[in-house]
């Protein structure tokens, strides 16, 4: 199981302004990450350290961004003034999340402004809009130099503080978890309001630690 990437949902400036200004925190300059059909959502990314990325992603007005529980989820956390959203993780195989969230992993797909299509599976965007402390899962169906961590970046993913339960999100992923998942740190706090991410710290070369 892998720490696969973030989510941030673009807030009222949208999308651009939005990555410019986690941009300018972190030192570093977002790509275009192309849109999501299937969803209707477009995304801005930043390659990190051992095969992560955060994606900034802003929802379209586009009919699929209604029918798509990932398309009601970014408004829904766009609409609340943009944000952490939620963390993903990357499984080599679904069906035993399959079975125990006793539902069906959905395709998706990015294409990229240069036209090239990247795909995977995705399960558990049900389970994030619910319960937004709760990752969601995907697995690649993409050849390796189109998937995000063929673009390796020098950030590192330090720490996520998430408002939850340790024993919630284990029960979840289906394995046991201490300190840290995937090497990356993990530190809860009883919720005050909403479960979920409240900040990210970030290893930053020149800058050092950068908390959003």
């Amino acid at each position: 199981m892998h720490v696969d990437h973030l989510v941030f949902a673009a807030g009222p400036e949208g999308l651009q302004a939005t990555s410019d200004r986690l941009g300018e925190l972190l030192g570093a300059q977002f790509k275009d990450g192309g849109f999501h059909p299937r969803f209707g959502t477009r995304m801005h990314l930043l390659p990190l350290a051992a095969g992560r990325y955060l994606e900034v992603v802003e929802v379209l007005d586009h009919p699929a961004a209604e029918k798509a529980v990932y398309g009601q989820a970014v408004r829904a956390r766009s609409e609340m003034g943009g944000g952490w959203m939620g963390w993903a993780v990357t499984v080599d195989d679904l069906a035993p999340v399959e079975e125990r969230l006793e539902r069906q992993a959905v395709m998706g797909s990015r294409h990229f402004p240069d036209g090239r299509l990247l795909e995977w599976q995705q399960i558990g965007i049900k389970g994030l809009m619910a319960d937004p402390q709760l990752p969601y899962f995907v697995k690649w169906l993409s050849d390796e130099d189109v998937l995000p961590s063929a673009l390796e970046g020098d950030i590192k993913l330090v720490e996520m503080d998430i408002a939850g339960s340790t024993s919630r999100v284990a029960d979840w992923l289906g394995v046991e978890i201490g300190d840290e998942v995937d090497g990356v740190r993990i530190e809860f706090s009883a919720p005050n309001g909403m479960p979920g991410i409240d900040k990210v710290q970030f290893e930053v070369p020149g800058k050092g630690i950068v908390t959003i």
